[in-house]
Parts: structure tokens; C-alpha cells; sequence
């Protein structure tokens, strides 16, 4: 039986800073740390169907780059050759148990940043952004999830505002630029979305 797991045999994408592969690839773990290069990723914000709640997830202990912090819904690597869209899908349902990812779009596709120091690891990723909408709770891989929970945009912003929460740095740099971005600027002023496209339904 081979024991290696996803993380183990996991590799990253460099990239131009227009987001262009280089053609070069490493492990994932091994290529994290203070002089970290820029690489392909994505962030994912998944919203309940319902009531378009946002899935927050506070990375496991054991994760080697920004352990323990409260982030979006789900983040990762597209493998090399791997479409992006089908990198989101995969990880949802890696880390989250999520196999089924409603009206996927990416909303930020220029993403780009780069981390201050943390715990020694610097993250540096040309990173698009997407939304998702779901109808169901989450059952989260314990070595990537410490903890989730549903939040409204509101309070979502409220949290990353909070000098005492341990947010990731990404999630509150994302912020500044989703707050203005669909669905989430509606979210933000209390006006329903439906995910999508989908008409509301007669009650």
C-alpha cells in the first residue's frame, strides 16, 4: 500500500508575474519558506445556498505556512498542467468534504501578493480568486482544517478588523478588493444573491 498523502506528493507551479508558468515545478512543502517564489494558487470563498452565509476555516496546527489562522473557505496549488477551476474542485473536496462546488466563477483573476514573514515562511502567489456556492456543512480533513464556522459578509469583515483574531493575511488583502466585487459588494449593503443565476423561488 503506498502511505505517501496528497501533501507529500504535492507540487507547485512557478510563475511570471503576469501569472505565465515558468515551466519549473517543486514540492510544495519544500518550496515554502523565507525566500519563498512566486507560484501559482487560488483562493475559494464558498457561500451557502440558503442563506449565503461565507464558510470561514481556521487552518490545522500541523500546517507548515500560516498554521492556526482563521481564512476564507478553502486555498491551494493547481498541480502542474491542472486547469484551476478543476484545482478548486479538488481541494473542496480534499479539505473540506465538499464535493459539489454550485455556479464556480473566478471574481479576482489578477490576484497577486506577498506575506510578511511568518513563523519563517514567506508566501508568494499569483493567485486567483474565486466564489462558490454550497448546500451543505462542511466535514473538513483534520490535518488541513482546525476548525470551521458559517459567517455573515457583516461579520465577516467585522472579523477581519479585529486586532485580536488571528486572520490570515491574505484574507484581509483580498478584502479590500472583493468588498467591491459581486456577489460580495451585495452582500455587504444586505441585498440577497442567488447563486448562480437562479431566479428566487415563489413563497
Amino acid at each position: 500500500m503506498n502511505n505517501m498523502t496528497e501533501v507529500d506528493t504535492e507540487r507547485i507551479v512557478y510563475v511570471t508575474e503576469d501569472g505565465e508558468p515558468t515551466g519549473e515545478t517543486a514540492p510544495k512543502l519544500a518550496a515554502h519558506h523565507e525566500n519563498t517564489r512566486l507560484h501559482l494558487a487560488f483562493s475559494c470563498y464558498l457561500l451557502r445556498s440558503s442563506d449565503q452565509a461565507l464558510l470561514i476555516t481556521s487552518r490545522a496546527a500541523t500546517k507548515k505556512v500560516w498554521p492556526r489562522v482563521w481564512t476564507n473557505s478553502v486555498c491551494g496549488h493547481p498541480a502542474p498542467g491542472e486547469p484551476i477551476e478543476e484545482a478548486v474542485r479538488r481541494r473542496a473536496a480534499f479539505e473540506l468534504g465538499l464535493s459539489r462546488l454550485n455556479g464556480l466563477r473566478c471574481v479576482l483573476p489578477a490576484y497577486r501578493y506577498s506575506t510578511p514573514p511568518f513563523e519563517g515562511v514567506v508566501e508568494n502567489e499569483f493567485c486567483p480568486v474565486f466564489v462558490a456556492w454550497v448546500d451543505e456543512d462542511p466535514e473538513p480533513h483534520p490535518d488541513e482544517v482546525g476548525d470551521w464556522r458559517w459567517l455573515t459578509w457583516n461579520d465577516y469583515a467585522l472579523l477581519l478588523n479585529d486586532d485580536v483574531a488571528d486572520v490570515s493575511y491574505w484574507a484581509k488583502d483580498q478584502f479590500s478588493q472583493l468588498k467591491d466585487t459581486e456577489p460580495f459588494s451585495s452582500l455587504l449593503n444586505g441585498t440577497p444573491v442567488r447563486d448562480n443565476g437562479a431566479e428566487p423561488s415563489s413563497s
